[in-house]
C-alpha cells in the first residue's frame, strides 16, 4: 500500500527510534549524581501496553489520505499517546520511589521528551488540515494536552524530579513568574510609547529614517551581556546623583538595566513593523480619504492605523516573545524573572532545575506568541 501520508510517517518514524533507541526515563540516587537508564520496553507490561494502541492506529493512518476525518482521528490518537506517555512515566516514578530513598530523583530521557514532542507536532500538523482557522487551531492544540494537563493537575506526575523540584521551590517559582510578567510589561509600555512616535516619524520623514534605522541596528548588534554591562554604570551614577530613583528600585543592578536594555532591543522590529504597516496602507485609500475632506489627523487614526494595524501587532507579536526569552538572561544583572532558576540549576549542575526556569519561558512565549496570532487574524477576517 502507497504511503498517503509522508508527514505523519516520518514524524511515527522518528518516535518509534526516540521511544526503543533511546531512555526513557532516568533514574538516580539524587539530583547531583547521573541516573541510570531505563528503558520504554522494560516498562511495557500489563495496562502499559495500551502505550501501543495508538501507535498502531498512527501507523494505520500514515498510510491514508489526509482527509479531514483521518486527520480528526490522527489529532485523536496523538492526545491519547501523549496523555499515556505522561501515565506511564508517573506511575514509574511512583513504583521506583516506593523502593528507593526519599532523595532519588526519577527524570524524563531523552526519548520520553522527544516523543512528547513528536506527539505534539503530530497533533499540530493534524489541526491544520482539519482548519485554516487561528482560533480552531489554538482550541483544537489546547484540547490536544487536556488529558495530559488532567494527569498533572491530578498529581499522577509528583514523584518525578522535575515536579519535587516544583514543589520544594513553589514560593520561588511564583515569585519568578511574577517577575518575569513584570519584566515583559515594564518593557513593552515603555517600548511602545517610544517606539510607535519614531515609527509614525519615519515614515513621514524619509531624511530621518536612514539615521534612525542605523542607530537602531547598532543596538540590535551589541550582545545582550555586554549591554547589560554597558548600562551598570551609568544607572549606578544616576542613582547616586539622584536619590529619588534609588528610593524606587533604580541601580546598576537589577531590574532597571535589564527593562532599559530590553526596551532598547524591543525598538528595531517595533519601528518596522509600524513603517511596514503604515506603507502597506493603499495611496488610492489616502487619496479617496482626502477627497472625502478627511484632515490629516483623521486620515491617520481612522485610514492608515486600522488597516496597518495587522502588520503593526506582528511586530509588537515579535518583541513580546523576543523579551520573554531574553528575560533569561537578564537575572545575570540580579533582574530575576525564570533566569533566576535557570543559572541557579547550572551552577548546581541540576538538569531538573534547569528545565524548571525554561519550561515556563518557553510556555509564556507559546501563550504569548499565539494570543497575538489571534489578534492578527481576528483584524484579517474583520476586513474582509
Amino acid at each position: 500500500m502507497a504511503v498517503k501520508n509522508r508527514v505523519l510517517l516520518t514524524l511515527l518514524v522518528l518516535l518509534l527510534l526516540a521511544a526503543f533507541g533511546l531512555p526513557f526515563l532516568s533514574y538516580a540516587p539524587n539530583r547531583l549524581l547521573s541516573g541510570k537508564s531505563i528503558s520504554l520496553i522494560s516498562l511495557l507490561h500489563g495496562p502499559a501496553l495500551w502505550l501501543l494502541a495508538p501507535l498502531l492506529v498512527l501507523a494505520v493512518l500514515s498510510l491514508l489520505a489526509p482527509l479531514r476525518r483521518n486527520a480528526f482521528l490522527t489529532t485523536l490518537a496523538a492526545s491519547a499517546l501523549l496523555a499515556l506517555i505522561f501515565w506511564l512515566s508517573g506511575h514509574a516514578a511512583q513504583q521506583l520511589a516506593q523502593e528507593g530513598s526519599k532523595l532519588a530523583r526519577t527524570s524524563w530521557g531523552s526519548g520520553c521528551w522527544l516523543m512528547l514532542a513528536l506527539s505534539l507536532l503530530m497533533a499540530a500538523d493534524a489541526i491544520t488540515r482539519i482548519t485554516s482557522s487561528h482560533l480552531w487551531r489554538m482550541l483544537g492544540n489546547l484540547l490536544v494536552i487536556v488529558p495530559a494537563l488532567a494527569l498533572l493537575f491530578g498529581h499522577q506526575l509528583d514523584q518525578l524530579s522535575l515536579l519535587k523540584e516544583y514543589y520544594n521551590r513553589q514560593d520561588v517559582f511564583d515569585a519568578a513568574l511574577l517577575q518575569h510578567l513584570t519584566i515583559l510589561l515594564a518593557t513593552m509600555v515603555p517600548a511602545l510609547l517610544i517606539g510607535v512616535p519614531l515609527g509614525v516619524l519615519c515614515f513621514r520623514s524619509s531624511h530621518l529614517q536612514t539615521p534612525i534605522f542605523s542607530t537602531l541596528n547598532i543596538i540590535q548588534t551589541v550582545p545582550s551581556i555586554a549591554l547589560f554591562g554597558l548600562l551598570i554604570a551609568p544607572l549606578a551614577g544616576l542613582a547616586k546623583a539622584v536619590p529619588w530613583l534609588a528610593e524606587h528600585g533604580v541601580s546598576g543592578i537589577g531590574m532597571a538595566p535589564a527593562i532599559v536594555a530590553l526596551v532598547l532591543y524591543a525598538l528595531l522590529p517595533l519601528v518596522r513593523s509600524v513603517v511596514a504597516g503604515l506603507q502597506s496602507v493603499p495611496a488610492s485609500v489616502i487619496e479617496s480619504a482626502s477627497g472625502m475632506g478627511l484632515t490629516r489627523g483623521q486620515i491617520f487614526f481612522r485610514v492608515q492605523l486600522p488597516l496597518a494595524l495587522p502588520l503593526f501587532l506582528t511586530g509588537v507579536r515579535i518583541l513580546a516573545v523576543q523579551t520573554v526569552g531574553m528575560a533569561v538572561v537578564a537575572a545575570l544583572i540580579g533582574a530575576g524573572g525564570f533566569g533566576a532558576i535557570v543559572f541557579q540549576g547550572l551552577l548546581s549542575s541540576a538538569l531538573d532545575l534547569v528545565l524548571l526556569g525554561v519550561i515556563p519561558v518557553i510556555v509564556m512565549a507559546v501563550i504569548v506568541d499565539s494570543l497575538f496570532k489571534f489578534m492578527v487574524s481576528i483584524l484579517e477576517v474583520s476586513r474582509r
